[in-house]
């Protein structure tokens, strides 16, 4: 006869999968809570089933309205849409307790009178005579007529014999000895759940049927199914992740940089980008590096996760970034330039200079990993007259060229405003000057854009047109 997990993993073929992400709200989206919620997205949608949200608020202490509110932005950036409402852990409190005590009353779990010192008591004693400390409650199995009216807490009756097989999609069979699990409290003594049931009884009654969570979680697993067992309810598919470190193979921190998805938001990488990186961050598809949406829902599964941290690595971040800013539809981009911008707290674009961003984004996002850096190869467009040229741009607008604008400008006043034309032209008049084009195209560059580096000439020109180009570059030889 199958097991309940072997049961639970046999139902989920033909169940809805249900999957959540259950962040508790005392700061910011960390990057690696923003990767298991990711990893919980693409295997519930590329499976046509759902993704729950769920803020673990039971810390009234630390719990804040700005904390939930910057996990929703967090996610609403990374594009991690959820199913249903935002479910707070904390306004089913009741309903925890109702769990506890239908344990209570079926002798699963009992009342503990035992005190915080009788508590420490023991375990000192253990100590000393080489025993484990794990608090053996005289009150397990007391007659209830024994019972002092004084504060308790409810404690669930933890199997004394055997072994509790996590039966986990990335770990394998993770055997743990029943002897080395506690009683533990499910109500304290002011009647509030604590979090480990609340975690419970939330999955099961959101119809949660696979739990992917970090792997700092996994020695809960074996917890947690004290209860479903004794509830008899079914346990759900465990997939228990590496952790994210940094470079240095050291848990992700500070000293490795940014740690909230927003500030990466704010540093203007965009989110598909993101999104690619954080699910190639500990599971692989073959060799595949750069992958689509599309690509990430088809392809997630559990059995393509690693089992070792993976290392997070800002260049290949920035790699996989730039080569989707490269494929994505030029509006888009466009929203999601003015997005970074707020994020950043800078200043916003015009509507002018976001019609003109869109028309030349042709020419800038084939090698931009960042939005800083396209907005900078932007600066021609977004900037106007007069121009303000930056210190590289000046040193090539030396008295020399100054002649060559002066009269390369008439010239081109009867040109036919097209590409080839423009090539032909200028071609013509470097060779008629004994110029290799790039010592002209320095020059045009400063008049052009006020910078050094930026696309091509005869994009900058096909972008701002025969009047404005004209115009700059009799400013720059005036």
């Amino acid at each position: 006869m199958p097991d309940t997990v072997t049961k639970r993993l046999i139902n989920t073929m033909s169940d809805q999968v249900v999957t959540r992400f259950a962040p508790s709200p005392t700061g910011f989206l960390h990057i690696g809570g923003a990767r298991t919620a990711l990893f919980n997205w693409l295997y519930a949608r590329g499976r046509g089933g759902k993704f729950l949200l769920r803020i673990e608020d039971t810390d009234r202490e630390r719990s804040t309205p700005e904390a939930t509110a910057a996990i929703l932005q967090g996610m609403e950036w990374l594009g991690l849409d959820h199913d249903g409402e935002v479910i707070s852990q904390f306004e089913g409190a009741d309903r925890h307790a109702e769990v506890a005590h239908q344990l209570l009353a079926e002798g699963k779990a009992y009342k503990c009178f035992s005190t915080q010192d009788e508590i420490s008591a023991f375990r000192e004693q253990a100590r000393e005579e080489g025993k484990s400390t794990l608090f053996q409650s005289p009150w397990r199995d007391a007659d209830p007529a024994s019972h002092p009216d004084l504060p308790f807490v409810v404690r669930i009756k933890a199997p004394k014999e055997g072994s509790t097989v996590i039966r986990d999609q990335v770990q394998g069979d993770v055997t743990i000895r029943n002897d080395q699990l506690d009683d533990m409290v499910l109500l304290r003594s002011d009647g509030t759940p604590v979090y480990m049931l609340a975690v419970v009884v939330d999955d099961h009654d959101m119809g949660v049927t696979h739990v992917i969570r970090g792997d700092d979680h996994l020695n809960n697993a074996a917890r947690q199914m004290m209860i479903y067992e004794a509830m008899g309810w079914d346990v759900p598919v465990w997939a228990h992740i590496p952790l994210i470190h940094g470079p240095d193979g050291k848990k992700l921190s500070k000293r490795h940089g940014a740690l909230g998805a927003q500030e990466y938001q704010a540093m203007g990488y965009p989110a598909a980008g993101m999104r690619n990186y954080l699910a190639r961050l500990g599971w692989s598809h073959g060799d595949d590096e750069f992958f689509t949406d599309e690509q990430a829902r088809e392809w997630f599964d559990l059995d393509g996760i690693g089992k070792s941290p993976a290392r997070f690595d800002l260049k290949k971040l920035e790699n996989l970034c730039g080569q989707h800013i490269a494929i994505s539809n030029d509006a888009a981009l466009q929203k999601e330039i003015t997005g970074y911008l707020a994020a950043a707290d800078l200043p916003a674009l015009t509507e002018t200079q976001s019609g003109d961003l869109v028309r030349a984004m042709y020419c800038l996002k084939d090698r931009a990993r960042t939005f800083p850096e396209l907005l900078e190869k932007a600066h021609f467009v977004l900037t106007s007259r007069p121009i303000d040229p930056d210190e590289k741009a000046k040193k090539a607008l030396d008295s020399v060229s100054d002649g060559i604008l002066k009269e390369l400008t008439p010239q081109l006043q009867n040109v036919s405003w097209t590409r080839s034309e423009l090539e032909e032209a200028l071609n013509s008049f470097a060779e008629a000057k004994g110029l290799k084009f790039g010592k002209l195209a320095g020059p045009l560059r400063a008049a052009l854009a006020g910078r050094a580096v930026t696309p091509s000439v005869f994009d900058m020109m096909l972008v701002l047109g025969r009047e404005e180009s004209l115009a700059r570059l009799s400013d720059a030889a005036t």
